[in-house]
């Protein structure tokens, strides 16, 4: 029997509307990426306001997750995913609105928290919705779109851009957000996690930590590595995460509870999706460059050369999820994780002033292979390991580390692109950085050893001992936490 006749209609409407959310929310990571130039000149903005236009939005949306997580599990995850949706729509009338880049950045600020209620809750109804043996299936596709999404992020912003204006990238949100908040309230039933008060003390301890660690990474290129602010802003992080980590510890009711990180598979996965993330981001913001760059396409164009690399997500992610559901997820995150790496390595190698667009076709589609293997692996290792009410505080964490990822990456691969000669050497630059996407793959690989071999449990039951076992779920590994709860 097909993946398709054996989900519901309940089923098939909770994947649909999650993925539009995700959609929405994955392509305004990068959109404004192949707008930059337009919007610098139309506002008068300085290049460090238009580095703020990306991280305003990447920052606020990694800061706010674990708290929107928690009120999700608190007052229903289908209510505040619309409530997240409506103001990411808002939000998004206010960017194009902008009269100016301050309004523009405090605008894509406040679309940071709306796309960090969208997120978690969507992995968080998804995980509700399917019974661990046909999660990893859904969760395929779902990541499959989300990653499509991203990678297309220049294109669409490039295409919008040339052929309308850069303010239609966020109107295009709008009546997306309007038709698809009552659909969500209508098709997909309510869904909460434990019944906890919401850590308040625990969500400003995190959040402050995020913001002064991200700060740092953001602003190191710029200000120095060694300068006062930078490492200031990392000492603070790093006291703020001991303070967050104590006060957890002693929390009647906290909002990340330490017991779930004795789950190796969870540990890992995290640590995996956080570097599989920024390798992607980090390619994704570099190719687009690189192509524009090398071979003077403009922004759609440069988003049609990367086809190769996006369109593997259709074909790839799909067939990965419903592998994750057979064979674990060990094998597909380090395996994906090795061919994107080499994949970046390749295209660093063959790289010069020569170089013909032929030549990166293989490259590129190994290296999209890779990331659609590994994308819905990392996730139902993270999601999948702890029980079922869990999955809320799971996916908020997972999807907080996977945001992180993106901006350390985006800026530590600027700080090697700068130390390459920048644009004033390019396929030096360019060469260097694209490797560096290489390393930040094979050390996620690494992260993915970790993840614990999973085990498809004996037949039990009237089935006979010619039953086929049980398929081996994300509840397999389960147990032991069950039990430690």
């Amino acid at each position: 029997m097909s993946s398709t006749k054996r989900t519901t209609v309940e089923q098939r409407w909770v994947l649909g509307l999650t993925a539009i959310g995700s959609v929405m929310v994955a392509l305004d990571a990068l959109v404004v990426a192949a707008a930059l130039t337009t919007i610098r000149q139309d506002l008068g903005a300085s290049i460090e306001e238009l580095e703020w236009t990306v991280n305003a939005y990447s920052l606020t949306f990694a800061m706010s997750m674990p708290t929107a997580a928690a009120i999700g599990d608190r007052w229903g995850r289908r209510r505040m995913f619309a409530t997240g949706l409506a103001l990411f729509s808002v939000a998004s009338v206010a960017c194009a609105l902008a009269a100016s880049v301050a309004w523009l950045i405090a605008a894509r600020m406040l679309q940071g928290v709306g796309a960090a209620v969208v997120m978690p809750l969507a992995m968080g109804l998804l995980g509700a919705a399917f019974p661990p043996e046909r999660r990893g299936w859904a969760i395929g596709i779902f990541s499959g779109l989300t990653g499509l999404a991203v990678l297309s992020g220049p294109m669409v912003g490039g295409a919008v851009t040339e052929g309308l204006a850069w303010q239609w990238i966020f109107w295009i949100n709008v009546p997306v957000g309007a038709l698809a908040i009552p659909l969500v309230l209508r098709r997909i039933p309510e869904s909460r996690g434990p019944a906890r008060r919401v850590d308040v003390r625990g969500a400003a301890l995190i959040s402050a930590a995020v913001l002064g660690i991200v700060w740092g990474v953001v602003r190191g290129r710029d200000a120095g590595w060694a300068s006062i602010e930078v490492l200031g802003s990392f000492a603070l992080g790093v006291l703020l995460t001991a303070a967050f980590l104590a006060w957890e510890q002693r929390a009647p009711q906290p909002m990340v509870p330490l017991s779930h990180f004795r789950s190796r598979a969870f540990s890992a996965g995290n640590a995996a999706g956080f570097l599989l993330t920024a390798a992607l981001f980090g390619a994704v913001f570099f190719l687009a460059q690189y192509m524009q760059t090398v071979f003077g396409s403009g922004p759609m164009k440069a988003g049609l050369q990367l086809l190769p690399w996006t369109a593997t997500l259709f074909l790839v992610a799909p067939m990965s999820g419903r592998l994750v559901d057979r064979i674990g997820e060990r094998p597909l995150v380090v395996g994906g994780l090795v061919l994107q790496a080499v994949g970046m390595f390749w295209i660093a190698l063959v790289t010069d002033a020569s170089v013909d667009y032929v030549e990166l076709l293989p490259p590129l589609v190994v290296a999209g292979c890779g990331v659609s293997m590994a994308m819905p692996a990392t996730q139902s290792a993270s999601v999948g390991a702890l029980p079922r009410e869990a999955v809320g505080i799971a996916s908020g964490i997972y999807a907080m580390m996977r945001q992180l990822g993106g901006v350390v990456g985006v800026a530590v691969l600027a700080t090697v692109f700068a130390g390459g000669g920048g644009y004033a050497s390019p396929t030096t630059a360019f060469a260097r950085t694209l490797a560096g996407c290489g390393v930040l793959s094979l050390l996620g690989a690494l992260a993915g050893l970790a993840i614990t071999v999973r085990r498809a449990p004996r037949p039990t039951g009237s089935a006979g001992p010619t039953s086929p076992p049980a398929p081996a779920g994300p509840a397999t590994r389960q147990k032991p936490i069950e039990e430690a709860a």
